[in-house]
């Protein structure tokens, strides 16, 4: 999504797609509404992103919102532009249209229209997407070794992005959906706050959160969002989340959960070093916000990892870059006998329109299987 940010706010794109659609108006009256037009969404973003880190609510919730759906807006009027130009000039040179047609009032107000109305479709279409939460469901086996349970069923989340933007009925949607589950265990694998308004009031998550219902409680690792204003463990203290940072805990004779720092803080353990003192004789399963170092966890006693972090690239074709940066963007893989899985997460940062992957929550029925 930075990424994104810098591709089209600071590249000559915006200045192609502003003089690729002018030449298409004829009005002076309408070219001069289009140009207002074009620098209010050009500044929408930046001033959405300031907003966000400020104090206060009220208005600004709703200029906040406004103002992040013009990043995918602007995503898809580039393409949708670039698209035009590349059709418009097959057309003449496959004389399938003249240059006449081509500067027909008729043509450009075609134009125009064709081209203000893809991207506010897409956009809409990726606000329906976003909002439709689902769960998506797993099974896997594993080796039982000396394990009480011969199966557990984790319900996993991650990248909730938790603040003052987020709809007061969400979290209360999300606990229900968890909850008829029947979860034994939940896991949250980070970036559950923005962690980037000072007077933030978090009360009514914590709230919320108490709600969540299971046999072996609630657990959480910090993700890179947490990390915006220091350790948030206070807030999972009070919500009723066990914060695991670089830390292992053994689940009821059952299994050990570990739960990793995000791999851009200090003094990060391995994964060896964090299970050097957890013995050998149960299933392992690890948490870990980013999808990285599967080949290192491949090769420890780690029989499930669990993931988040990468949105699955949140808008197309950015998820295509994605699937580029990690091994496994989102889904699941089987590496040696780790078993990897990577959420697009609950919800997202910035502009709440997803047109790649999906709202979901992981539901992973585990069968521990006798050792052969």
């Amino acid at each position: 999504m930075f990424l994104l940010r810098e591709l089209i706010f600071l590249s000559p794109l915006v200045v192609y797609v502003y003089f690729s659609i002018r030449r298409f108006i004829t009005s002076k009256t309408a070219k001069g509404i289009f140009t207002a037009f074009y620098i209010l969404l050009l500044l929408a973003y930046p001033i959405a992103e300031r907003l966000a880190h400020s104090s206060g609510d009220g208005w600004k919730k709703y200029a906040i919102i406004a103002g992040y759906y013009s990043l995918p807006f602007l995503l898809y009027l580039t393409m949708a532009v670039i698209l035009a130009d590349l059709a418009i000039g097959a057309a003449r040179l496959f004389k399938i249209i003249t240059r006449e047609g081509v500067r027909s009032a008729r043509f450009k107000k075609a134009c125009v229209s064709f081209l203000l109305a893809i991207p506010a479709f897409a956009v809409i279409l990726g606000i329906m997407n976003y909002n439709y939460l689902r769960c998506r469901e797993y099974t896997i086996e594993i080796p039982r070794k000396s394990s009480s349970i011969n199966r557990l069923k984790i319900v996993f989340a991650a990248d909730l992005h938790l603040g003052r933007i987020t709809p007061d009925h969400f979290l209360e949607k999300f606990v229900a959906k968890v909850n008829a589950q029947r979860p034994d265990i939940i896991l949250i694998g980070g970036d559950v706050l923005e962690g980037d308004q000072r007077d933030e009031d978090t009360g009514k998550f914590e709230t919320q959160f108490l709600r969540l219902e299971s046999k072996y409680g609630v657990y959480a690792v910090p993700g890179n969002h947490e990390g915006h204003r220091g350790s948030r463990s206070d807030f999972f203290d009070r919500a009723g989340i066990r914060f695991l940072q670089d830390a292992v805990e053994k689940i009821d004779e059952a299994f050990y959960l570990a739960g990793r720092k995000d791999s851009r803080s200090r003094n990060r353990k391995s994964v060896d070093e964090l299970l050097r003192n957890a013995p050998d004789d149960l299933p392992v399963i690890l948490l870990a916000h980013r999808p990285i170092e599967f080949e290192e966890v491949s090769q420890s006693r780690v029989n499930i990892q669990l993931s988040g972090h990468t949105h699955n690239g949140q808008l197309f074709p950015v998820n295509l870059l994605s699937r580029h940066i990690y091994e496994l963007s989102w889904g699941y893989l089987k590496k040696r006998q780790t078993h990897f899985f990577v959420t697009s997460g609950v919800q997202l940062w910035g502009p709440q329109v997803r047109t790649a992957g999906a709202s979901e929550i992981l539901v992973i029925q585990v069968i521990f299987r006798e050792n052969s």
